[in-house]
């Protein structure tokens, strides 16, 4: 059986098992019969695709209008040459926004080494040029840049920057940040980061890259499968679900990892279900899955005197847990109604509401930074999209047009929203139009998105 056609057969599984485990009417035992079956069915998706560890991006989707012309202008250096292209980076950056078009280098009419002819670009139809240096200093590199106005003919912004061999790319994504705001007024995610988890050679893997899908890092190398990476809100600490030995038994576990230093603490191994941790927007307080009491049910644990708060109280499973950016309630999947549905609660439980009526199949809860919106996993009967709920009005914008996608995650900035499909990671303007293809080279195999927050 070819890869693909394998695919094709666990996914569709995979989610008739989660629908049929929701549904009200079924029995505990069989909720877990189903949970096993998942997992199972996971594994299985995960260990026989073959992957490797290398991002790449692709632009499957433009603005409507092309973005607005602007020119990089090779960084001037009298160096040896770097390991990383400053204004390459800047460019590849700019573009994937969708907001830019930017000037091929063999089209600009100079490449300006003291004044700027600024007669040459308003002839070429450019308005903004950057122009920059890279310097060796003492400990390293000073790197330079100035964001001009070519109509006015005046330096719009300009910064220096102290950088390593190490960290020229970083200094990159900088750059490009200021010079998105500086045009745009809103602010970009070129150096935030995503997190992802992948399968080699029967070996289940943690990564963290930038969010061009470079200077990717290996956090974790395990035998066991490694389930729902979620971000702290300062960006230091991943949380995480695994497998491990409790008392000469396994068990699914949740773990946290500061990303800085590798070091990890086992912060929840109760004997069934351990899943889907959520961090509080102030990171203080993971909200749970259990089955430690019976049936699967929402739980918040304090990080700080791992006091544990049960929220949820039913026959049926409730998960995938969701903070409100201002951490006044969450939003989770449960089956209550006959079918997976994402309703809200207060942090004690109470005030349940349902939020979903489109569809059959509504999870995976997952708030913008501004909480007006969620992303979500939407299915009405045929496939299963990533889909955008106003939370205003009700509607539900369906943005994806395959049929096997899975854990979409926002950007800090609300603009992008990345996800997992059957061959790679995606990640999509919120209106749909904007399309970047992640992990083209990955296999089949790569799952678990989620963007990390704005980064210091």
């Amino acid at each position: 059986m070819t890869m693909c056609v394998l695919m094709r057969n666990i996914v569709p599984k995979l989610r008739i098992a989660i629908t049929k485990m929701l549904r009200i009417h079924t029995s505990f035992k069989e909720q877990l019969l189903y949970i096993m079956r998942i997992f199972i069915l996971l594994n299985c998706l995960i260990l026989f695709a073959p992957v490797h560890a290398i991002l790449t991006i692709d632009i499957t989707g433009g603005s409507e209008h092309g973005g607005q012309p602007i020119a990089i202008v090779p960084f001037a250096q009298e160096i040896p040459a770097l390991s990383q292209d400053i204004a390459e980076i800047i460019s590849d950056n700019l573009y994937r926004s969708g907001r830019f078009a930017i000037m091929p280098i063999n089209l600009l009419p100079e490449i300006p080494t003291e004044k700027v002819n600024f007669q040459n670009w308003q002839n070429n139809g450019i308005p903004h040029l950057v122009v920059g240096k890279i310097d060796k200093s003492f400990n390293g590199y000073t790197v330079e840049f100035e964001l001009i106005d070519v109509s006015l003919r005046t330096k719009i912004i300009g910064f220096r920057y102290q950088a390593t061999k190490q960290t020229l790319r970083q200094v990159a994504h900088q750059i490009s940040d200021k010079i998105y705001e500086a045009l745009t007024g809103e602010r970009s995610v070129f150096n935030t980061k995503i997190v992802y988890v992948i399968a080699k050679n029967k070996r289940y893997q943690l990564y963290i890259a930038d969010a061009d899908g470079n200077n990717h890092q290996l956090m974790l190398n395990s035998s066991e499968p490694i389930l729902s990476p979620s971000w702290s809100p300062d960006g230091k600490n991943l949380a995480y679900v695994t497998y491990s030995r409790v008392k000469k038994s396994k068990r699914m576990s949740v773990y946290i990892q500061e990303v800085s230093t590798g070091r990890r603490t086992r912060i929840s191994a109760y004997k069934g279900i351990n899943a889907a941790p959520a961090w509080s927007p102030d990171g203080s307080r993971l909200a749970l899955t259990l089955s430690k009491d019976g049936n699967p049910e929402i739980y918040i644990l304090n990080l700080q005197n791992k006091d544990l708060t049960r929220l949820t109280n039913n026959h049926v499973i409730d998960t995938e847990p969701e903070w409100y950016p201002t951490g006044d309630y969450l939003v989770f999947t449960s089956g209550r109604s006959g079918t997976p549905q994402i309703y809200r609660m207060s942090t004690t439980g109470n005030d349940v509401r349902r939020l979903t009526f489109t569809g059959t199949y509504n999870a995976r809860p997952r708030f913008s930074p501004d909480g007006k919106k969620l992303a979500l996993l939407h299915s009405g009967g045929k496939g299963y999209r990533i889909a955008v709920l106003n939370l205003a009005t009700g509607k539900l914008n369906i943005l994806t047009k395959t049929n096997l996608d899975e854990s979409p995650s926002f950007a800090p900035n609300g603009s992008m929203i990345i996800y997992a499909t059957t061959s790679e990671l995606i990640a999509t303007s919120i209106d749909g139009r904007v399309q970047q293809r992640l992990a083209v080279n990955m296999g089949k195999g790569i799952r678990e998105p989620a963007w990390s927050p704005f980064l210091e």
